[in-house]
């Protein structure tokens, strides 16, 4: 080494899926809470009044709370160095591509994010599968600033080896 300090790891961007996919959490909320009031009104009983609202509780808490919590605790987070990606709840998986890296970038879009403007980015690292970052808001934008991350991480990589006479191995 050099002696110079590495530059900071810096953070670009903390991106979710697109907000599209909590459309349907909400019209389900929405519609079992106006059935659920429907249902507790109409009926004469108060412990049908109270398994009514129950059920609409539980129905919300099931198909709108959990949607939402899921694709809060799911995010790709894109630094100067590496794109970290997280999802899952009760079991968490950690995903790592260092831009140091040689890896294809591509979009992949259905007709849907098209219009949207959202899109699923594949990153070809070579490996067994690529790493996809699902469903990404502004996904044209996403996939060009990976672009310019790792072309400026292999040229500071490459300016690295020149400065401390490093070669890379032959193989």
């Amino acid at each position: 080494m050099t002696g110079e300090p590495r530059e900071p790891e810096r953070v670009i961007v903390l991106l979710r899926a697109h907000a599209r996919a909590l459309t349907g959490p909400v019209i389900v909320a929405v519609l079992v809470s106006g059935a659920a009031v429907y249902g507790a009104t109409a009926l004469d009983e108060p412990w049908q009044r109270i398994a009514v609202a129950a059920g609409g509780a539980l129905a919300i808490v099931g198909l709108a709370v959990v949607p939402y919590i899921r694709w809060l605790a799911s995010h790709v987070l894109i630094t100067t160095r590496r794109i970290v990606v997280r999802r899952g709840l009760g079991v968490r998986t950690r995903q790592e591509v260092l831009h140091s890296r040689s890896y294809d970038v591509s979009l992949r879009q259905s007709a849907i994010q098209r219009l949207l403007g959202s899109g699923d980015i594949l990153l070809n690292t070579g490996l067994d599968r690529p790493v996809v970052l699902r469903d990404l808001p502004r996904a044209a934008l996403v996939q060009e600033a990976l672009s310019d991350l790792m072309e400026h991480s292999r040229s500071s990589v490459a300016e690295a080896r020149r400065q401390t006479g490093a070669t890379p191995l032959a193989g």
